[in-house]
């Protein structure tokens, strides 16, 4: 064995608690990478296998009744591939062993067949026989939910009819990835369920034999789906169509691409943070490494190595402590991506979740990696090397004394004499003090940018469920009825306030932007659905004039006083131009509201409601609900209490399940960077200690010089680590807004403790661990070095 690669294995031995926390640093950066970029291929390569695979349709379009010869009108428009209409009617169902209320879909399929357009994946059993009306397919999600297997049997009331249905299979759909009811933002797979039924006996059901209502479509390759759409309007316009929409705004789709998308988002911030700091960090700590070897370097130089062989020798030093890291991060980042990816299946649903490793993946973060390390090692060892070996092999000369700050000032009689020497050597090492609270602050940021989504998620489910969502319970009726319908829902039990309010589908267009909604409309002042702005303070509606979210205002370029086009898509359709009269600030959804009586006017209808906001006695909540199970006019019944449970589990199982990984990752970076500080700097001042041993000092005061200036630059980094992790708290959550939810820019007094003490804990640990060492310095050798 050459005598450079036993030098290379003894530096590995000597070095190992050092090579451990830098391989550590290297694994947080890999591993941050691979869990990023492998959830996000998991979900995108399972939605396009699925969408490819079940001919998922490219347009959409619901209405009240059409004739099916218009099938014939629709396949013959330019663009159009194949076409599908189909009947889709609610249905309200009771399930065994299960007490709430359950809302449902129903959907035609031919006879017994798998549909041309958003075919079903088949879980267990079979699809409806045909002939048969009282067989369904039902999805994945509600069997699991309530334990249905094929040949199980579920009541249901279609069109005011008490049926007996058997489930004759268990599917998924590509139309279904995110099973999402009606008025619901998370899935309630308890709650509701969507059941596929053979076509003949829906329609009968629904009085549509010969018709439908509701039409799926795929396009020819290359053909844009504007001018379809327009078709689709102008031919059905005239049978109730509520308006033809893109792939890109239907429910399912639109929520799973605003998740791929984030994730995208997050796949590159993320671990551009991560791999960054890593990298900076692996820059100076190597490069401080070597330069502590500098006597054994000119020693080297002169027993005849040349510059080439030690740049080699070193680089192999820091290849094998970056190999450690990559697979140790590799390892562990496959592990944990597969876990995060499994959170995101428990809400979208594939038939098969295609999880991959990609080697190309992996070689980014060991090029990054391996880049940053290799520049700080040849830097250290380019200096080195350039002396003479006579004088390399001598200690760096000391630095020129001058008085400073310190010995001017009022505080040198205040000071010891140990606290003296660390100010002095701070002051005197202003580049290697300032790189080293850098890298102490950034693996602050790293800590606050982990821990303050957690605080952040707090703020935005108080928000949501405390100042905007007041009511405790939401009643969707059938159809459009009068407001004096709410005396009624007064009479039930527990009820202690209703509130009616009238929602209708809308396109909201301004300029070149548009969004598809519904138009809220309440009373001026209601006490069970807040308005709020930006500081949480309640607002009231104007008389007239749209009041818009936020988010959609900015989605849609308006502001206060801008005309916005609204397409009435029900009833009497029309578009007509409403001015922003404001602007409210809401953390989930994306909504627009206007007065009930404005709205009603708009309508050109009396004063009529959609639904009702309950307030309830908790004492007869499960009274209320069996008799408005039994109300032929109710749609559904939402509770706010499940939906704040469902959306916080939501949150905390995607974007909080990841965030609690790289929190875990940053408190290991924090770790490793202040450990290695303590480490390198006794290395470079161990001579210098001990001969302070051999001058009278004793053996606190040695130690304390060491210690107390590791304190002094963990201290003077959490500032600067704060305003760093603040600022990347701001682009992750800018960067993360979606329709869905909007995670507030709230950094809490928690998480800037939690950063510090964390910090402050990794250096007490750092220092018990080099106490030891501090407390063995080698005297003798301290006498023997040359001057």
């Amino acid at each position: 064995m050459r005598a450079l690669d036993r030098k290379l294995l003894r530096d590995l031995g000597a070095l190992k608690g050092q090579v451990a926390a830098i391989a550590l640093v290297i694994a947080a950066g890999v591993m941050t990478l691979i869990i990023a970029v492998t959830s996000l291929d998991a979900i995108r390569d399972s939605q396009a296998g699925f969408y490819r695979d079940y001919r998922f349709a490219d347009v959409f379009t619901e209405l009240k009744r059409a004739p099916e010869h218009l099938s014939g009108r629709m396949a013959v428009i330019d663009g159009v591939d194949r076409v599908h209409t189909r009947v889709v009617a609610p249905v309200r169902l009771e399930v065994a062993g299960f007490d709430d209320p359950v809302s449902g879909q129903l959907v035609s399929i031919p006879g017994g067949e798998q549909p041309p357009i958003n075919r079903l994946h088949l879980r267990q059993g079979r699809l409806p026989e045909p002939g048969r009306a009282d067989a369904v397919a039902v999805s994945e999600p509600f069997a699991q939910a309530h334990g249905l297997r094929a040949g199980d049997r579920i009541e249901a009331i279609i069109n005011g009819r008490l049926e007996s249905l058997t489930v004759s299979g268990i599917v998924l759909s590509p139309e279904y990835v995110y099973q999402l009811g009606p008025a619901d933002l998370i899935p309630d797979y308890e709650r509701f369920g969507v059941l596929w039924m053979n076509r003949r006996s829906l329609g009968r059901a629904f009085d549509m034999d010969g018709a439908f209502n509701s039409v799926a479509l795929t396009l020819q390759a290359g053909a844009e789906a504007e001018p379809v759409i327009a078709a689709l309007d102008r031919l059905l316009g005239d049978y109730g169509s509520l308006g033809a929409y893109g792939r890109d705004e239907q429910v399912s789709h639109r929520i799973l691409s605003q998740e791929i998308d984030q994730l995208g988002v997050m796949a590159i911030i993320l671990p551009g943070i991560f791999l960054g700091v890593s990298a900076f960090l692996l820059s100076v700590l190597m490069g401080r490494i070597v330069r502590t070897q500098r006597q054994q370097v000119a020693v080297l130089k002169a027993f005849g190595y040349g510059g080439g062989e030690l740049v080699r020798h070193y680089a192999l030093l820091t290849a094998l402590i970056v190999l450690v890291g990559v697979v140790v991060g590799a390892v562990l980042g496959a592990w944990a991506a597969d876990w995060v990816a499994a959170l995101y299946m428990q809400y979208f649903r594939f038939p098969e979740t295609r999880f991959e490793v990609r080697p190309q993946i992996v070689a980014l973060g060991a090029a990054v990696s391996a880049a940053a390390a290799m520049l700080g090692t040849w830097r250290a060892v380019r200096e080195a090397a350039a002396l003479a070996p006579a004088v390399a092999m001598r200690p760096p000369a000391p630095a020129i004394f001058r008085r400073g700050w310190l010995d001017g000032s009022g505080l040198r009689g205040w000071l010891d004499q140990p606290t003296r020497i660390i100010f002095r050597n701070l002051g005197r090492h202003r580049v290697k003090a300032l790189l080293s609270v850098l890298g102490i602050a950034l693996s602050v940021a790293l800590l606050l940018i982990g821990g303050y989504q957690f605080n952040a998620v707090d703020e935005l489910i108080d928000t949501q469920y405390q100042k905007v969502l007041k009511m405790d319970a939401i009643v969707h009726l059938n159809e459009v009825t009068s407001v004096r319908a709410a005396a009624e829902l007064r009479q039930y039990p527990g009820v202690r306030h209703v509130e009616g309010f009238r929602s209708v589908p809308v396109r909201l267009v301004h300029g070149v932007s548009d969004y598809r909604t519904a138009l809220l409309g309440m009373p001026p002042s209601p006490q069970l659905r807040g308005l709020i702005d930006r500081a949480g303070a309640d607002q009231t509606l104007p008389d007239e004039g749209l009041v818009l979210t936020d988010y959609l205002a900015e989605h849609l370029g308006a502001r206060v006083g801008d005309a916005i086009d609204v397409e009435i898509k029900v009833g009497r359709r029309r578009t007509v131009s409403v001015p922003l009269a404001g602007v409210v600030a809401e953390p989930l959804g994306v909504s627009a509201y206007m007065s009930r009586a404005a709205l009603n006017r708009l309508m050109r209808e009396g004063p009529a409601v959609s639904g009702f906001w309950l307030a309830l006695d908790d004492q007869h909540e499960q009274a209320l609900y069996q008799a408005l199970r039994d109300a032929p006019r109710v749609a559904g019944i939402g509770l706010i209490s499940r939906a704040e449970r469902d959306i916080r589990a939501y949150i905390e199982d995607t974007a909080l399940g990841m965030m609690s990984v790289m929190l875990l990752l940053a408190a290991s970076i924090a770790f490793a960077v202040v450990y290695n500080s303590a480490r390198i700097a006794l290395a470079e001042r161990e001579r210098e200690l001990a001969t302070l041993r051999v001058l009278g000092f004793g053996r606190g005061e040695v130690a304390w010089i060491l210690i107390g200036e590791l304190t002094l630059l963990t201290l003077a980094a959490i500032p600067l680590g704060w305003v760093l992790g603040t600022g990347f708290a701001w682009v992750l959550t800018e960067s993360m807004a979606m329709d869905l939810f909007r995670i507030p820019f709230v950094v809490t007094r928690q998480a800037y403790a939690l950063s510090a003490a964390s910090v402050l804990a990794a250096a007490a640990l750092s220092a018990v661990l080099i106490t030891p060492r501090l407390l063995r310095l080698d005297m003798v050798s301290a006498l023997k070095s040359i001057e």
